[in-house]
């Protein structure tokens, strides 16, 4: 049976959002909202969605949306997120839900008072190269885990791009680094502690951040991000017997393993397949009883107390324990 979704906010994200899902199973893209309605209109006209609502409000107080997918910037995430549960809507947020694990908390904890579902989109997740990696990973094809090497960047020129915006709280650690964290722990685990430099920009952002992760069995990953660095998005697993490089690990446009050993380089093709396409898919099964949701609760925190984490060891110098 087909879900309902309403899109809260006409953001530049949406349209890889509205690409994959119209080739989603049991998805239907209903409604999108803006804080004008002239806008809403246009973009709804313009992408083919069949109900415009001038407000985030009367995008809530539809009867047949059924799901919200949240694509504000990252400070309204929670406050919109909580006030869709209440309303009765379930949710799938963009990334990242929040830097402060109380507020993830809080979410959830709206969520599971109100019988709804939440879900943060982390579209890579989704996709089968990301299954491939933890499961090469998983089944020894480099020995022991030992190294996570991640990298996400690009130059965002304009002064007046939200990711540049700490009032917005933007910075490089919130808008890509967040996946080179979201991958650390995805193989690792959650850090025992994290230790970063960050250079500031924007508007007293970071541009640029590097941080550095151990986790438990002796492994460390470190990773670096950037709004103000060359387009770069890399994620490489080094163990004792070889290592697993993915040139193309958060947009998946590409699929590609590369599994390098003493004895030679063996290529892992996957076909191509759109991420948020499946995230949507997944939401909608989960909300009809079908399948679980692939991410939850615990999976936000521990993302969120990672952040904190770091932002706190970059913002005061010193390495930061997580308990």
């Amino acid at each position: 049976m087909t879900v309902k979704w309403g899109i809260m906010s006409t953001a530049r994200i949406n349209r890889l959002f509205l690409a994959g899902a119209r080739q989603a199973a049991g998805v239907e893209v209903l409604a999108v909202a803006s804080r004008e309605r002239a806008s809403a209109e246009r973009y709804a006209r313009e992408h083919g969605i069949e109900r415009a609502h001038g407000s985030y409000d009367a995008l809530l107080a539809d009867p047949d949306v059924e799901v919200v997918y949240i694509s504000l910037p990252n400070s309204l995430h929670v406050e919109w997120t909580v006030r869709a549960l209440e309303a009765g809507k379930h949710v799938l947020c963009e990334k990242p839900l929040s830097r402060h694990p109380a507020e993830v908390q809080r979410a959830f904890d709206v969520a599971q008072r109100e019988g709804r579902l939440l879900m943060e989109a982390f579209m890579y997740r989704h996709n089968p190269q990301t299954r491939r990696l933890t499961e090469l990973v998983a089944g020894g094809a480099i020995g022991r885990l030992r190294m996570i090497r991640a990298a996400f960047s690009f130059v965002a020129g304009d002064p007046s791009n939200v990711r540049l915006s700490a009032d917005l709280d933007g910075g490089a650690l919130m808008d890509v680094g967040c996946y080179c964290v979201s991958g650390a722990r995805l193989l690792a685990g959650e850090p025992q502690r994290v230790s970063a430099e960050q250079a500031i920009g924007g508007d007293g952002i970071d541009v640029a951040f590097a941080g550095t992760m151990r986790f438990g069995g002796d492994v460390i990953a470190h990773f670096d991000a950037g709004l103000a660095l060359a387009t770069r998005d890399e994620l490489e697993a080094v163990g004792d017997a070889g290592s697993l490089l993915l040139d193309d690990p958060w947009h998946c446009r590409s699929p590609l393993i590369e599994l390098r050993r003493d004895d030679g380089v063996q290529r892992i093709e996957l076909e191509p397949i759109d991420s948020y396409g499946l995230e949507a898919a997944n939401m909608s099964a989960a909300i009809r009883g079908e399948a679980p949701l692939l991410l939850g609760r615990e999976d936000a925190l521990g993302q969120a107390r990672a952040i904190e984490a770091l932002y706190a060891a970059a913002d005061d110098g010193r390495t930061v324990t997580l308990g």
